[in-house]
């Protein structure tokens, strides 16, 4: 019935019976019980943190201005860090971004003549120009912040061996930075469990330095979070993985108190800090948003690997492949055509409940060093917990795919990407 529908809005027969089979492959429904597993954890340890903060009706009541004495804001700030195992958290409206996030707990916590090290490769994109690989104003080399990183191995992995030896050469080093997902890199995105294993490395040269991971993208993927594992601190976007898809918009750090202190700030001024900020009237759907993120972070998990099964049976390199285990939402496809990405992206366009008669191109965006094309008819503006898909514009042409409020919704796009490539003819399907 389902085939039948997409076929009558325009679907071709033969990619809606292509995506059927692969979702009926027994590598797709064995993850199904595995992701409802994570998701009932999840959804168990937000229950339980709303409920030991004893949330109130009385908590959604907005404040403006200055925000003083905002206690929905603390009893926001309170639910993140019992979710997260921390002892602190700012989690606010004015975070515009995961970058942004990651930019405060940055200048917060680092000094002229520090080293910010990177065990890890290269960062995402956005965090270049704010540590300064690329040149830009107001970046952590012109506060006299230097910058290091050790290379992954030649298959993705963390070269711990060499993580040591860096450590023991360079004192200056004062914050360690690690990005969970892959971002834009055609490498594996780190689990937990390796995260862990790096960050005892760590602390076995260097106890001293504070360790920031780069949450995005992970949140609620597995049932454990990267201040379980011995981090510092951990920064995100509400508008990925936490805010479930209904929160508009803002950001968090997570962490240490007194890291979490010195990141809020730079978001504020210095004497002022975490102690005032307006919610806005925004709380409500902070909270909501976090509480349905388990799930939806789930639905997200789904849509990713019927894709990744979909492409892999295609022919594509796929990463992570359909039967690995999961821990960031971002599948990566490996097109190898700049014309098949804009395809792929046209078709999730065109599956989108809104601007769904946009037609995706390239074009230059703010922190990004080549175009990027970016798919995503999103009820909020840059959702990457709604379904969307972007990729740079610069071989191997790689497309990166995330997010799917509803599984439903999920699977949707991956029969409209695949029957846009296969339309203009890029695909053959056997």
């Amino acid at each position: 019935m389902f085939n039948d529908c997409l076929i009558a809005q325009g679907i071709h027969p033969d990619v809606a019976a292509f995506v059927a089979t692969a979702e009926k492959s027994a590598v797709v429904t064995n993850a199904s019980e595995r992701i409802t597993t994570i998701t009932s954890v999840n959804q168990l340890k937000v229950l339980h943190a709303m409920q030991k903060c004893r949330l109130s009706d009385a908590h959604f009541v907005d404040s403006t201005g200055y925000g003083y004495h905002d206690v929905g804001r603390q009893v926001l700030e309170d639910v993140y860090a019992e979710i997260f195992a921390a002892e602190a958290a700012l989690v606010r409206p004015q975070l515009i971004s995961g970058t942004h996030a990651l930019a405060v707990a940055l200048f917060g916590n680092l000094r002229p003549g520090n080293v910010l090290y990177s065990p890890v490769g290269a960062p995402y994109d956005t965090l270049e120009s704010v540590i300064g690989i690329r040149n830009a104003v107001g970046s952590l080399a012109e506060y006299g912040v230097d910058y290091k990183q050790t290379e992954l191995t030649s298959d993705g992995e963390i070269d711990l061996s060499t993580v040591q030896r860096d450590l023991q050469a360079e004192p200056r080093i004062a914050m360690v930075t690690i990005q969970r997902s892959k971002g834009y890199a055609w490498r594996p995105s780190f689990t937990i469990a390796q995260i862990e294993a790096l960050i005892q490395t760590i602390r076995a040269v260097r106890p001293d330095v504070c360790i920031l991971v780069d949450n995005c993208y992970g949140e609620f993927t597995e049932d454990r979070e990267p201040i379980e594992a011995g981090a510092d601190l951990i920064a995100g976007s509400l508008i990925k993985n936490p805010g479930g898809g209904i929160a508009p918009g803002g950001g968090y750090v997570v962490g240490k108190a007194e890291y979490v202190a010195r990141a809020a700030t730079r978001l504020t001024a210095p004497g002022i800090g975490g102690d005032v900020g307006p919610t806005l009237g925004m709380t409500r759907p902070l909270l909501m948003g976090l509480f349905l993120a388990p799930q939806v972070v789930s639905n997200c998990i789904s849509g990713a690997i019927l894709a990744a099964e979909v492409f892999r049976r295609l022919g594509y390199p796929v990463n992570p492949l359909p039967d690995a285990v999961r821990t960031d939402i971002v599948q990566a496809i490996q097109l190898g055509d700049a014309k098949k990405v804009l395809a792929f992206c046209r078709g999730i366009q065109y599956a989108a409940p809104v601007d769904s008669y946009v037609t995706p191109e390239a074009a230059p965006m703010p922190g990004y060093a080549d175009g990027v094309v970016m798919a995503g008819g999103t009820f909020v503006q840059g959702s990457s917990i709604e379904l969307s898909a972007d990729a740079p514009m610069r071989a191997p042409y790689n497309v990166f795919l995330q997010g799917g409020l509803t599984a439903a919704h999920a699977r949707v796009g991956v029969v409209y990407a695949l029957n846009e490539l296969h339309k203009e003819g890029l695909v053959v399907i056997k």
